[in-house]
């Protein structure tokens, strides 16, 4: 329970607006951390905006925060918003989406290595890359085993299209400073 939300001395202090949204900062980052799946973080979330004294909010934290840890939020760094990528983080981003064109998964799985520790944006951005790299190849493999129907052939051809032509534009978009998100694409590696 983050000292912040302990019980005051006096119980009957309401919570602020600005109380509430550190709260709820706390539990988004404990979701993204994977301390809390979809179902519970939904449910605390709630809990959290309806909170009208800190005493609701211990047993939201209880599970989930150490003893000694105080809000992250409530500094003055975690209000402000992710600097600017730079001109070489960009250019790493864009080059972890087009290098699936060479390599398939590697480019995008070398570019995370030698810049995803340095840069969320790179991280980011060759996350997405690679787990759409590795979607493509393994359905490019599942389809084609499947080749003597018709109907894989008809979904391997869109497949491709997008193969093509996504890595682009995800490319001209990390270049420009931008998030992307592929499409229809399975997330196995996680940022």
């Amino acid at each position: 329970m983050p000292d912040r939300f302990r019980a005051p001395a006096d119980p009957a202090i309401r919570l602020t607006h600005a109380d509430r949204d550190a709260a709820a900062e706390t539990l988004k980052e404990a979701y993204a951390d994977g301390r809390l799946d979809d179902d519970e973080f939904e449910e605390r979330l709630g809990l959290a905006m309806q909170a009208k004294f800190p005493a609701d909010l211990e047993p939201l934290f209880s599970d989930i925060v150490p003893r000694n840890a105080g809000m992250p939020t409530s500094s003055p760094k975690a209000h402000m918003p992710e600097t600017p990528p730079t001109g070489s983080e960009r250019l790493w981003a864009a080059g972890g989406h087009v290098s699936g064109y060479f390599l398939f998964p590697l480019g995008p799985l070398l570019v995370l290595l030698a810049n995803g520790n340095t840069s969320p944006f790179v991280r980011r951005h060759a996350v997405e890359a690679l787990n759409y790299q590795l979607t493509f190849l393994i359905g490019s493999i599942v389809l084609l085993g499947l080749s003597w129907l018709i109907i894989p052939v008809l979904v391997w051809i869109p497949m491709l299209l997008g193969w093509i032509f996504m890595p682009v534009i995800a490319g001209f978009v990390g270049l420009v400073g931008g998030r992307w998100k592929y499409p229809f694409t399975w997330r196995p590696v996680r940022e």
